[in-house]
C-alpha cells in the first residue's frame, strides 16, 4: 500500500506548500505575523506526523533502501531524481522532522522582525535537511547539502547577535570552500562509473589510488561539516550570534550531515582509503574531544560553552565511524541521534533563561533552582544525558563508540574516555554555577518559571532522552541490519589488504 505513494517527496516538499501559503497570507500586522507562525508550526507538525509513516512502515530486518522513488532527471546522463531510505537515513529524517516543528515553537516570542520571512527559511531549511537524507543521487545529494546553507545563513545573518553578519559569512564560507572538492570529486566519479547513482556506486569498484583522492575530496566537505579539529572554529561563533531556534537545527541536525556523509559515502564507496586514514582521522578525533572539552571549561558564556561540547562530542561520533566495526559505526550512528535531541535541548535551556535576563553569562546567574525548580529539573536531566549517565541516549551511544574504539586501538578508547571525564567536568561545573547556590540577584529573584510553551517543547524532548537510554532497541533494531553490511564490507576490504601485504 504505501509503496504506491510517494511518501519521500511528500515529506521532502511538504513544508514548500506551507511557504506558498505563508507568501499568500496578506499584511504585515500582528494579525498576519500570527497566522505564518501558525501556518509554520502547523505544516511542520503535519510533516512530522507523515514522516511516522517511514517508521512504521520500514522493514528492520531490511538492509537495503526502501519506499524508493526514480525518475529519469536529465536524458541519458545517468543522472536521476531518486529517493530511498534505509537505516542509515531514516533517523535523520524523523530527527529532522521531529525537531523542526520544536525549533519553529522555540522561536514563537523572541522573533519579532521579519516573521514571515524567518518562517519562510524555517520549511525551507526543513526540505533541504530531508532531501539531503532522502537522496540516492550524488547531484540531488549536493543540491540539498548546499541548499541547506542558505536559509541557515539567512538565520543567523537576519536573526542573530549583534556579530551575526561576521557569523553567517564566516559558516557559509567554510562550508562552501570544502564542498568544492566533494564536487569535484563527484565528477571523477561520474566519469569513472558513468552514473551518479548512489546505490550503483557503493557497488563501483574504484582504485585504491583513486580512492584516496576521493576521499580526500568528500573529507574537505564533511570534516567541516561535523565540524573536525582544527576546522571547528566558525561552530561557536555560529552558535552564539544565532537565534535560539537556529542554534536547536544546526546542532541538532546540520552537525550530522558530515558523519552521515562517512557513513553513507567514505566507508562503502573508499573502503581501502577508508582503512588506510583511519588513525589519521583518530589523531584528528582525540585532540578534538580533549582540546575542545578543555577550552569549554575556560568559557564564560553558556550558548559557547555547549558549542565548545558539540565539538568534544562529535569527535566521539567520528571515532566510532572510523573503528570500521559494527559496535563502533552502530555506536556513532546511535550518538548522533542523541546528540541531536541533547544539545538541542540544551540550546533552548539556555534560550529560556536568555529570554528572561537577555545575558549568557555564566556570572549572571546562580540560584536558579530556587525560582524556577521546574527548569532546574530538565536543564538536569539533559545535562547528566550530555555527560552520558546511564539511563539516557548519551550512555549508549558512548559506550558502544568505546567498545568499538578499543576493538581497533586500546590507546584510542583511552584517549577518548578522557572526553568522558572532561565532559562531566564542564557540564556539572555550568549546571552549579547557573542552578545551584542561592538566588541572591534581583534580576534572577524575579524570573517567571516556564510557561506552556516551554514545556511543550521540553517535554517530548525529554521523553525521548529518557526513552532511548532505557529501550533503545526501536533505534537499535533500525541500525544494526545496515551497519552489519557496511562493517563487513569494509573488513573484508581489511582482511584483503592484510593479505597483500
Amino acid at each position: 500500500m504505501l509503496s504506491s505513494w510517494p511518501i519521500l517527496s511528500i515529506v521532502t516538499f511538504l513544508p514548500l506548500i506551507g511557504v506558498l501559503f505563508i507568501l499568500l497570507a496578506s499584511g504585515n500586522n500582528k494579525s498576519s505575523e500570527h497566522n505564518c507562525k501558525m501556518l509554520a508550526i502547523w505544516v511542520s507538525s503535519f510533516t512530522f506526523i507523515v514522516s511516522l509513516i517511514l517508521y512504521f512502515g520500514f522493514d528492520t530486518t531490511m538492509a537495503g533502501y526502501q519506499f524508493e522513488e526514480q525518475v529519469e532527471w536529465i536524458a541519458g546522463s545517468g543522472i536521476s531524481y531518486h529517493l530511498g531510505v534505509d537505516g542509515i537515513s531514516m533517523p535523520f529524517i524523523l530527527l529532522s522532522t521531529f525537531l523542526t516543528p520544536l525549533s519553529i515553537l522555540a522561536s514563537w516570542h523572541s522573533i519579532k522582525n521579519r516573521v514571515r520571512e524567518f518562517m519562510i527559511a524555517f520549511l525551507v531549511l526543513e526540505t533541504m535537511m530531508v532531501g539531503m537524507f532522502a537522496s540516492l543521487d550524488m547531484m540531488m545529494f549536493y543540491l540539498f547539502f548546499e541548499g541547506v546553507l542558505i536559509p541557515m545563513f539567512l538565520i543567523i545573518g537576519i536573526w542573530g547577535g549583534p556579530r551575526r553578519v561576521y557569523a553567517a559569512f564566516k559558516f557559509f564560507l567554510y562550508t562552501l570552500a570544502g564542498s568544492v572538492l566533494m564536487l569535484v570529486g563527484i565528477m571523477v566519479m561520474y566519469l569513472q562509473a558513468g552514473t551518479t547513482d548512489i546505490p550503483v556506486l557503493s557497488d563501483f569498484n574504484f582504485p585504491p589510488e583513486l580512492q584516496y583522492w576521493l576521499f580526500i575530496g568528500f573529507f574537505a566537505s564533511f570534516a567541516v561539516k561535523v565540524p573536525m579539529w582544527p576546522v571547528h572554529t566558525w561552530l561557536p561563533d555560529a552558535h552564539v550570534e544565532a537565534p535560539t531556534a537556529g542554534s536547536m537545527i544546526l546542532a541538532g541536525v546540520l552537525l550530522k550531515m558530515g558523519g552521515y556523509g562517512f557513513i553513507r559515502f567514505s566507508l562503502p564507496m573508499f573502503p581501502d582509503a577508508s582503512v588506510y586514514f583511519a588513525p589519521f582521522i583518530f589523531v584528528l578525533s582525540v585532540v578534538a574531544i580533549i582540546y575542545t572539552s578543555l577550552v569549554a571549561l575556560a568559557q564564560s558564556d553558556m550558548k559557547k560553552l555547549i558549542a565548545y561540547s558539540s565539538v568534544a562530542h562529535m569527535g566521539f561520533v567520528t571515532i566510532g565511524i572510523f573503528t570500521l566495526n559494527e559496535q563502533g559505526i552502530t555506536g556513532a550512528m546511535f550518538q548522533m541521534i542523541s546528540h541531536g535531541l541533547v544539545s538541542a535541548a540544551l540550546f533552548f535551556c539556555v534560550g529560556i533563561v536568555y529570554d528572561r535576563l537577555h545575558t549568557r553569562e555564566i556570572d549572571a546567574y546562580g540560584g536558579v533552582a530556587d525560582v524556577m525548580p521546574n527548569y532546574a529539573v530538565f536543564f538536569m536531566i539533559m545535562m547528566l544525558a550530555s555527560v552520558g549517565l546511564p539511563g539516557t541516549s548519551g550512555f549508549v551511544g558512548e559506550i558502544l563508540v568505546l567498545v568499538g574504539a578499543y576493538k581497533a586501538s586500546s590507546l584510542v578508547a583511552f584517549f577518548a574516555a578522557t572526553g568522558l571525564v572532561l565532559g562531566a567536568a564542564y557540564m556539572l561545573w555550568l549546571y552549579r554555577r547557573v542552578v545551584f547556590g542561592r538566588a541572591e540577584k534581583g534580576e534572577v529573584i524575579r524570573m517567571p518559571v516556564l510557561n506552556n510553551r516551554e514545556i511543550i517543547i521540553l517535554v517530548p524532548l525529554t521523553i525521548f532522552i529518557v526513552w532511548f537510554g532505557i529501550y533503545p532497541a526501536p533505534l537499535l533494531d533500525v541500525l544494526n541490519p545496515v551497519v552489519a553490511l557496511i562493517s563487513e564490507a569494509v573488513s573484508n576490504t581489511q582482511m584483503a589488504t592484510a593479505n597483500l601485504q
